[in-house]
């Protein structure tokens, strides 16, 4: 789990990146959704590591936001 969540920081990194350096936004609804996966794994693991406390709850909450937002990209380009 641990190492999902490295890989999916890189590629949100990496894309951010590239989108602000490039001022081409199209990569901006895979962004969001590689950053929607990467809010729900650290959600879980927050979670999993008995921790239930308000921070893995809002974490999903905030990833199935951030899958919406991504989703309605998608569709409106």
């Amino acid at each position: 789990m641990k190492i999902i969540r490295i890989i999916l920081g890189i590629i949100v990194i990496a894309l951010s990146s590239y989108s602000l350096i490039s001022r081409n936004f199209e990569l901006m609804p895979f962004m969001m959704l590689f950053l929607g996966a990467f809010m729900l794994v650290t959600g879980l693991f927050e979670l999993q590591k008995d921790r239930k406390r308000f921070e893995g709850y809002m974490f999903i909450i905030v990833s199935l936001f951030i899958f919406f937002v991504s989703i309605q990209g998608f569709l409106l380009n």
